[in-house]
């Protein structure tokens, strides 16, 4: 009888310490893990590059800069190209490479009327017919690119409601 007592005692000391025995005996809800380390990741900054074309890095330069020392503008937007114009307008502006564009419009109608308000504000402009289908109202063409941006920034700062003015190199 001691015998049995013993062997009785001694599986329930084995199977109270075995882990196998134990997850099985008690049900436990899986543990989730409340507070969790946030992770912060870092991106490099992107290095400057030196630009190869010096006549560009005019596009942030306002014309009260040389007052103040410092600019504000935003960048000259630029966007190259293929189009048509009059035969007119052709022969008055059709070798000049930079174009001045105060407005785009896909209805050659549309393109029109806002051509009419532009004469009624002292502006030239005539249309060009972009490849893209657009029609592209110009105010101004230039064969030098600090010139154009030039007028752009020209444009912007006398015409604040034309501050989405932008270059259009002919292809």
């Amino acid at each position: 009888m001691k015998r049995i007592i013993l062997v009785a005692f001694t599986l329930a000391l084995l199977t109270s310490g075995c882990k196998v025995f134990k997850s099985s005996k008690k049900s436990q809800a899986p543990q989730t893990e409340t507070s969790a380390e946030t992770k912060v990741f870092s991106v490099p900054a992107p290095k400057s590059t030196v630009r190869e074309n010096p006549v560009s890095d005019t596009m942030y330069e306002t014309a009260d800069k040389a007052t103040t020392g410092t600019s504000t503008a935003k960048p000259v937007s630029m966007r190259s190209e293929s189009f048509t114009m009059t035969s007119e307008d052709q022969a008055a502006y059709g070798n000049k490479k930079y174009n001045v564009i105060v407005g785009s419009f896909s209805s050659n109608e549309n393109a029109g009327k806002f051509k009419q308000e532009l004469i009624q504000q002292g502006f030239k402009p005539y249309i060009l017919h972009s490849e893209t289908g657009y029609y592209r109202l110009c105010v101004d063409s230039f064969n030098d690119e600090a010139a154009a941006r030039s007028r752009v920034q020209n444009i912007r700062t006398q015409y604040p409601k034309y501050a989405d003015s932008w270059l259009l190199i002919k292809k």
